[in-house]
């Protein structure tokens, strides 16, 4: 009898350990996740840099292009900061064909920027409007939100061609 005792008090210990186990190892887990993800997130707001690949919000033909140079900073490119890209997809029948060095400028980008007033900007993409050397751009359209500190870059042409102005 007490044999028997012995091990039922040894099945409800194990089950109460075990399933202490497997709580303590699901809560390990999850804050494992939850850093990783933060690190992720955190990576992918960066500055526009080489290799970067961005999305064309224009109707120039291209589709996605590939920073090759941020013509301002060290670092990278900002909103509003002018680049040089490489078009890697492009409409069949655009202006701007596949393997064409282009400037761009960047209307939207995931890095927050902050405001003037103490608030941040920061958009979910990557995008650009792709522009000739004197600044004019290439297409007739913009497509988006473009935020109003182009207007501060002397980007003005490019926010009386967007719909939305954020």
């Amino acid at each position: 009898m007490a044999a028997g005792l012995a091990s039922k008090w040894s099945r409800v210990g194990r089950s109460l350990l075990g399933g202490l186990g497997n709580n303590l190892s699901n809560l390990l887990n999850t804050s494992l996740e939850m850093a990783c993800n933060n690190s992720l997130s955190q990576q992918q707001r960066t500055f526009i840099q080489m290799r970067t690949v961005l999305k064309v919000v224009d109707n120039s033909g291209a589709k996605k292009v590939m920073c090759i140079q941020a013509l301002k900073g060290k670092k990278g490119a900002r909103l509003g900061d002018t680049i040089v890209a490489s078009v890697k997809e492009a409409h069949p029948n655009g202006k701007v064909k596949k393997g064409k060095v282009v400037y761009g400028v960047v209307v939207r980008a995931a890095m927050q920027r902050g405001r003037c007033d103490g608030s941040e900007v920061k958009f979910d993409d990557n995008a650009v409007v792709l522009v000739d050397k004197q600044g004019q751009p290439i297409g007739t359209r913009v497509f988006g939100p473009v935020p109003h500190e182009l207007r501060k870059k002397k980007h003005v042409k490019i926010l009386t061609l967007a719909g939305h102005i954020a």
